[in-house]
């Protein structure tokens, strides 16, 4: 399937810097846990399969790929359970000053937001979104180039497996998740991809992904990336 980029706002120029760099900041699909077969399973797929690896891999030496994917995380919800912390607004600022200058963020969340006790629909999940963009236009260095964002709508989620109950109502939601989002994308100017076109949860446990979803993936956002960077 082609990749469709929508992006209606792309600046003309670049920097000048001689190694591009860019930031994979996401959940646990990030992060590279496998489909778990127990709540406590913490098996993570290796650095090259993991897509940040892959999308580094396909962009070449002329890019610095930075992985940043915390399990749990949330686009901004204190997490009663796992963590204040697992709010994405809580460390994104720090991420994107210890990484600057940034040329290109890769945001993929909103899994986490569908989990049932925070009750959040697919338009408030994905209005979360303008606070990850703000962030990243107010860490921008002065004088930079303005930095790229590409907002990524994670596939579907399915209820079953060890997660199901911990999800219950989230698949319904997660469905018109991609809408809410690419609404919020060409609200703010800034590209979008839907994963769900290119890849899906694993069938045995619904939430995260395998390795042949992460490779699929990689090659398609690295795709998205080099039509944006120009």
């Amino acid at each position: 399937m082609p990749i469709n980029i929508e992006n209606p706002d792309k600046p003309s120029g670049r920097n000048s810097f001689s190694s591009r760099t860019l930031l994979c900041f996401g959940d646990s699909n990030t992060h590279g846990t496998q489909p778990m077969r127990h709540r406590d399973d913490a098996r993570r797929l290796g650095r090259s399969e993991r897509w940040p690896g892959v999308l580094q891999a396909a962009l070449g030496p002329d890019w610095h790929v930075v992985e940043d994917g915390l399990p749990g995380r949330t686009i901004g919800r204190d997490d009663p359970v796992e963590g204040a912390d697992r709010n994405a607004l809580r460390t994104l600022p720090a991420s994107l000053q210890a990484h600057r200058p940034l040329d290109v963020v890769v945001f993929m969340l909103g899994t986490n937001d569908l989990k049932a006790r925070f009750g959040a629909s697919a338009q408030q999940i994905a209005e979360g979104a303008h606070a990850l963009i703000d962030a990243v236009l107010q860490n921008t260095l002065p004088g930079a180039a303005r930095v790229q964002v590409l907002l990524v709508c994670p596939p579907p989620i399915e209820e079953h497996g060890v997660l199901a109950d911990m999800f219950s109502g989230g698949a319904a939601k997660a469905r018109g998740l991609a809408t809410a989002m690419r609404a919020v994308a060409a609200q703010r100017g800034v590209a979008f991809l839907d994963t769900g076109e290119h890849i899906a949860v694993s069938s045995e446990e619904g939430i995260h992904l395998d390795a042949a979803a992460h490779a699929r993936l990689g090659v398609v956002i690295a795709d998205t990336v080099q039509a944006l960077a120009g």
